[in-house]
């Protein structure tokens, strides 16, 4: 019986051995074939430029170009549950936003588990928001503004792009964060939101930095503060909200690339060294200002953590806030 489980053992091991060897080997070869790069969002928004750009730049890399494809639905979940059902050999891929983590929270159910049917590969970039006021508003910082929203609760309203965007979830969180009531006016996007502060329907409105900075830079509304823990580069004289008198505050708006669940650590390995050579490449780093955001390029176990932490953060905020997929 003894030799027997050694016999049994060392089959194991071989096995074992065989199994890294052909890991190894594949890495080595990757990718053979096209990557596809699934996109929850149709094509022309912030997350299908930022996907076709860093395509072109990991085409340079690997002589092979990636094929985006955009699965539009449900807050990503229709993208989402395509991923978990292809191989988790690295040729298909997708590119989330920072919703991706809270979609348990904000949808009845979803058809997957967030963090155990996916692969955490990387964090690639990060974008701040901004609290943006009329160009006349009375309130010059954001202290003012939050004294003026505890003095008479509910009287002020924040316009933002819908239930359950980052601009929702930086309004409630800034309320839950700093005891006090504004009443969150939801609109068709950004864009109107902005043209409603500007018209004066609204005193203000909170923005993804790519919305608002055109009309930031010398035009009809001003930034009280960005939102994420340090300051913008794009925006370097606006404080944050942190700065403002809600200390810990920190949202951002960012992306990230995530596999099937149970990919093979030499694959992970390879796409987070080239995915951080990709967003050096000048074509990437043009885009991400022309947005206002940053490169990121964390590695698989830091962009993991990350997201857990979110749903830590979001989860009771989401719950105070009752948003709910409509």
């Amino acid at each position: 019986m003894l030799g027997l489980n050694k016999a049994i053992g060392s089959l194991m091991l071989g096995a074992g051995l065989l199994l890294a060897a052909r890991a190894a080997q594949a890495a080595d070869t990757y990718p053979s074939k096209p990557v596809h790069i699934l996109v929850p969002y149709a094509a022309g928004g912030a997350v299908d430029v930022l996907a076709r750009t860093l395509s072109q730049a990991l085409a340079k890399t690997w002589g092979q170009q990636p094929v985006v494809d955009n699965r539009p639905g449900a807050g990503g979940i229709v993208a989402s549950q395509a991923l978990t059902q292809a191989a988790p050999d690295g040729y298909t891929l997708i590119l989330v936003a920072s919703g991706h983590p809270l979609n348990q929270f904000i949808y009845p159910s979803v058809p997957y588990d967030t963090f155990k049917d996916f692969t955490a590969i990387s964090e690639v970039a990060s974008s701040p928001l901004a609290i943006v006021v009329a160009k006349d508003s009375p309130y010059k910082t954001l202290g003012d503004l939050l004294a003026a929203a505890k003095k008479d609760p509910d009287k002020l309203s924040y316009g933002m792009s819908g239930n359950g965007t980052s601009a929702h979830l930086a309004g409630e969180l800034l309320k839950y964060m700093s005891g006090t009531k504004i009443v969150a006016i939801p609109y068709k996007g950004g864009a109107p939101a902005l043209t409603a502060v500007i018209a004066g329907e609204i005193p203000l409105s909170i923005n993804p930095l790519a919305e608002a900075i055109g009309q930031l830079e010398g035009g009809p509304v001003r930034a009280l503060a960005v939102t994420s823990a340090e300051r913008s580069k794009a925006l370097p004289n606006v404080p944050t909200v942190a700065e403002s008198g809600v200390p810990g505050y920190d949202v951002s708006v960012w992306w990230g690339v995530l596999g099937p669940a149970k990919m093979p650590p030499e694959i992970v390995a390879k796409l987070e060294t080239d995915l951080k050579a990709a967003l050096q490449d000048p074509s990437v780093l043009s885009t991400l200002g022309k947005i206002g955001a940053a490169p990121v390029g964390s590695s698989a176990k830091d962009f993991d953590a990350y997201m857990r932490a979110e749903a830590t953060k979001w989860e009771p905020v989401l719950k105070a806030a009752d948003i709910r997929a409509q």
